[in-house]
């Protein structure tokens, strides 16, 4: 049993699971060829965008490749996660469906279908693997891997629920592969900008994948401000707080936030009847609470070098995750070399 099997009974409870007719909802996906968007009701700007060399095309429904979706995993505001079967293959993937003409101009709508191209060109363990993307009936519509043990957010829940810490040998671990999983990104220049526990997607057999890559921008660009205001900005670094523009070391903030939630189990800027201004005055002063004394120096350490207020004195992620992982091997050792029962 890995540390993930007890949150696939969790991960499903805590999502709306609506069975469908399988009939009715069956969806094109892609061509034999390789990545395809499916153009159905496109405006004319996006239509353009399309064709322009940078997106292939296709009209009508590409019968070799279907995913029949089965449930509702996952919502938000603007999107829908399906869980479904690529019926050729067999395989299980992950479908979601994002309203782009409710929250984009058509400019916006044609970037964020080209970065969804990009993004394709990732392929790393601990990243989620964009396999496909179209747009059909006024939605966006993304095919990934799916993760069958939910996301960080449940395992965090459950054992804050639980009252039983993560180990710090389990921290470690999957601390080391996100930090990896936001190199590999980095180093293709694409910033992530919203890494948090309900973006990191967890496997049974212990793989932790970043997931919803890069796309928050276009995804809340009009209610960015009501977003921000009425939302839970908990991750945000101090320089977006401030209204800065989002740099490469902004999402070492971020992953300095969720290094610091591992342990503690919570945000270290979470505090009961906050609100957007006293929130951002905590983030900014980099006020937290001190991590418990059963972590070592090194967790505390490296958490106190990312949340620094300064972007330029935050520590680069080849530093981070050199770090991480001695700290990682030195955890295994130790637990190996403990008596047995212990």
């Amino acid at each position: 049993m890995t540390l993930f099997d007890s949150t696939r009974t969790l991960g499903v409870a805590a999502t709306q699971i609506r069975d469908l007719d399988a009939s009715t909802m069956s969806q094109s996906v892609r061509g034999k060829g390789g990545s395809t968007i499916h153009d159905a009701n496109v405006d004319s700007d996006l239509s353009s965008t399309l064709t322009s060399g940078a997106i292939a095309t296709t009209t009508g429904r590409v019968d070799e490749y279907q995913a029949r979706l089965h449930s509702v995993i996952g919502s938000g505001k603007f999107s829908t996660v399906w869980k479904g079967v690529h019926l050729p293959s067999g395989k299980t993937v992950a479908v979601k469906k994002v309203q782009i003409y409710e929250i984009m101009d058509a400019k916006q709508r044609s970037d964020c279908v080209n970065e969804v191209k990009l993004l394709q060109s990732l392929c790393h363990p601990n990243v989620i693997q964009y396999a496909d993307a179209f747009v059909e009936n006024n939605e966006l519509i993304i095919t990934l891997d799916y993760c069958d043990c939910g996301d960080l957010s449940s395992l965090i829940k459950e054992r804050g629920t639980a009252g039983v810490p993560l180990s710090e040998g389990d921290i470690w671990s999957i601390f080391s592969q996100l930090v990896g999983a936001v190199t590999h990104m980095h180093s293709h220049r694409v910033m992530h900008r919203d890494i948090k526990p309900g973006n990191v997607f967890l496997t049974a057999d212990g793989v932790v994948k970043l997931g919803d890559l890069g796309l928050s921008r276009y995804f809340s660009s009009k209610t960015a401000v009501a977003k921000s205001m009425v939302g839970t900005p908990y991750y945000m670094s101090p320089e977006c707080i401030r209204g800065q523009p989002y740099e490469w070391s902004s999402d070492v903030w971020s992953l300095g936030c969720l290094l610091y939630e591992l342990a503690a189990l919570r945000n270290p800027f979470f505090r009961d009847g906050l609100n957007y201004y006293t929130l951002g005055k905590l983030i900014t002063s980099c006020e937290y609470d001190p991590l418990p004394g059963c972590f070592s120096d090194e967790l505390k350490q490296l958490i106190a070098a990312m949340l620094q207020q300064d972007p330029g004195k935050r520590p680069s992620l080849r530093d981070i995750g050199v770090y991480a992982e001695r700290c990682r091997l030195r955890c295994r050792e130790i637990t190996e070399n403990e008596p047995p029962g212990k």
